[in-house]
């Protein structure tokens, strides 16, 4: 039985969109994972959304040599954190599993456990941060082994518009992620709206080559208001590029510039690869517990997401002539 994402996700002349969030910490208590929950649902009530992505936060620190500019807390089973927000607010919930720390034998009895007992349909997995680290189970072979498993998920990947500014082969990967089973992509934060064009541009290329439909690309988003927030994004792998930079860290309100700056790369996005046939989505997050990060988070969701639903509208009358 296909899950509601699913048939939300099949409509190319509509957006989809979602708000990312990560579990409390570990020692949270039960209480007080309960009212947060609450508060997060709160500040999303009047927000238009298809549904939330609740993320397995890793400790990437083989990835990068740097340290982390916030300390890595390990948070609630995600699982457990994704019932409790679709059961409090009947919103479906993208649950990310980090594969790589557990063996097959594991990842199947995670599977199970996430189906029966968490009531999880949709998942996006995500493999090792580095290929220094130790790892138990390969992106590879957990795509191979839900595609053994009975259990039918809505599977997303994860796709990096930098790995492909620097390797040049991120199209061939969804490729490759779309025939072991994803039927939607979720980006890394977009600050770089020219790597994006780029990879989203040749990704259709190659569609159109191999005569299939592109999968539903949800681009991510998020704003910046303070220097120590721009090191965290460089330190997770997110592209800046240096005018940008300044842009933000010499305005007036660093989070305004940062939000316009983001309205800016969706409009250059959409402009480019609307056209091309790649169904798009969003998916805002905030980076930091920061209140007013957390406040310009919600103002980014309801201005981008205006943006596109115009963009959708506008084509679609233009197709209607």
């Amino acid at each position: 039985m296909s899950s509601l994402l699913e048939t939300r996700f099949a409509d190319h002349n509509r957006g989809v969109y979602f708000v990312g969030t990560t579990p409390p910490r570990s020692n949270t208590s039960v209480e007080r994972v309960d009212e947060i929950a609450d508060k997060l649902l709160e500040r999303l009530s009047a927000l238009d959304i298809d549904g939330l992505i609740v993320y397995d936060i890793q400790d990437e620190s083989s990835r990068i040599d740097k340290p982390r500019p916030f300390p890595y807390m390990e948070t609630h089973d995600p699982r457990e954190y994704s019932k409790l927000i679709r059961e409090k607010s009947g919103h479906p919930v993208i649950t990310y599993k980090s594969v790589s720390q557990r063996d097959k034998a594991d990842f199947n009895q995670w599977l199970n456990e996430a189906w029966e007992q968490y009531g999880i349909r949709d998942i996006v997995m995500v493999g090792s941060p580095s290929s220094t680290g130790q790892v138990k189970l390969s992106l590879n072979d957990a795509y191979s082994t839900l595609k053994e498993s009975p259990l039918d998920f809505n599977l997303g990947g994860v796709t990096i518009a930098e790995r492909h500014a620097s390797k040049g082969d991120e199209h061939h990967r969804l490729m490759t992620k779309s025939e072991q089973g994803c039927d939607f992509f979720v980006t890394q934060a977009v600050y770089n709206a020219q790597a994006t064009i780029d990879l989203l541009s040749r990704y259709a290329v190659e569609c159109r080559d191999k005569q299939i439909e592109p999968k539903r690309i949800v681009l991510t988003f998020t704003p910046c208001g303070s220097l120590k927030t721009l090191e965290f994004m460089e330190w997770l792998g997110i592209s800046v590029p240096e005018a940008t930079k300044i842009r933000i860290m010499n305005a007036h309100s660093p989070l305004s510039e940062s939000i316009k700056i983001c309205r800016n790369s969706l409009e250059q996005i959409v402009e480019a690869c609307l056209p091309l046939g790649v169904p798009l989505g969003l998916n805002i997050e905030s980076l930091t517990n920061r209140k007013d990060e957390i406040d310009a988070s919600i103002r980014l969701f309801k201005l981008l997401k205006a943006t596109l639903d115009l963009k959708l509208a506008e084509r679609e009358a233009a197709a209607s002539f």
